[in-house]
């Protein structure tokens, strides 16, 4: 027995190791394959007009609260506008002003509402909820940045993820001030929620923003790497994520690793209000999830209104149109409007 069992450790010590060593290079090999498909997914979505393109051949839909439509204020709703040049640090970046409804003797407002847009998106977009601020007696400021048409183009090409874009928000939020409005309430989507994320973190003008909104809001690009490959049926898709970050410090402008924002809004002291359906193929809804519940965790005091739907990305409007006017409302209610 003794001879049987030192035969079985050899023949153990003789395959075992080998077998051990060809699984951690078959991981390995399948972890670079895996990472270098979701870089090219990844770098395709952070490409300006990629998206764009396959957008291009898409209807347009006729009503201003589709995403997709395409008009000035005037004309979707009937609210007149002032086109502004914001001079943001790579040149003029059109952007619309709605301004608050007429009413005699009222004073001058010192709060106004900023809009802003993700990947592949326009200030029309907003119109899900210039109604509601317009009704609230805010001016708007519907804005435009690096990439879009009516803004300049980025030298390399790419969306930074809110990391080369927030100085555009920062300079249209100094061209309200100018004009007297001291405080903003910003509504973001997706992307843009990246975007007035960094700005919260890294401007000295964040303290102007009093109450913020989101939409499907983009809050870590590692989450929206990992849900991508988890959507491409790629095994292990919190490994790949993490190794197609790395390799993306190497081929991309910015440092996406610093693309996180979820503590910056979990700390933010004003009213928040979320909107986010479980269905969203783009930007995880887990991340929004983790959001609220580190806002609810937190002993600020600070309210959050969330509108959470089983929609896809920047559907919830759609999913119930008067169900999400009702939880936008609320927000507002919570806001110093004039």
């Amino acid at each position: 027995m003794p001879l049987v069992r030192v035969r079985r450790r050899s023949r153990a010590r003789k395959y075992g190791v080998p077998l051990a060593i060809a699984l951690v290079v078959l991981a390995t090999l399948y972890i670079v394959s895996a990472s270098l498909g979701l870089h090219r997914v990844a770098t395709q979505l952070l490409t300006v007009g990629s998206l764009e393109q396959r957008l291009a051949g898409m209807e347009r839909p006729s009503d201003p609260a589709a995403l997709g439509y395409r008009g000035d204020p005037q004309t979707a709703l009937g609210l007149p506008f002032e086109t502004l040049a914001i001079q943001t640090s790579a040149g003029p970046a059109e952007a619309w002003l709605v301004p608050e409804p007429f009413q005699p003797g009222a004073p001058q407002p010192h709060l106004a509402a900023v809009y802003v847009h993700g990947i592949a998106g326009a200030r029309e977009d907003g119109y899900r909820h210039l109604p509601l601020l317009h009704e609230a007696g805010l001016p708007t400021l519907m804005i435009s940045y690096r990439n879009d048409d009516n803004a300049p183009a980025s030298e390399d090409g790419r969306y930074g993820f809110g990391l080369s874009e927030w100085p555009d928000l920062e300079a249209a939020i100094l061209a309200l001030r100018d004009r007297g409005y001291a405080e903003v309430i910003v509504v973001a989507d997706s992307m843009g929620g990246a975007i007035l994320g960094q700005f919260m973190a890294q401007s000295t003008e964040a303290g102007r923003v009093s109450a913020i909104a989101l939409d499907s809001p983009a809050l870590e690009f590692e989450a929206v790497l990992e849900h991508l490959a988890r959507n491409m049926g790629l095994p292990l898709p919190g490994m790949v994520a993490g190794t197609t970050l790395t390799m993306m410090r190497f081929t991309q402008p910015s440092d996406l690793r610093q693309a996180s924002v979820t503590g910056r809004y979990a700390g933010f002291y004003g009213p928040l209000f979320v909107a986010h359906g479980r269905a969203d193929q783009v930007v995880p809804f887990a991340a929004s999830r983790r959001l609220l519940d580190l806002r609810a965790a937190s002993d600020a005091g600070a309210v959050t209104v969330a509108h959470l739907t089983e929609a896809d990305h920047l559907q919830s409007y759609a999913a119930d149109p008067a169900a999400y006017e009702a939880a936008f409302r609320e927000f507002l209610a919570l806001t110093r409007v004039p």
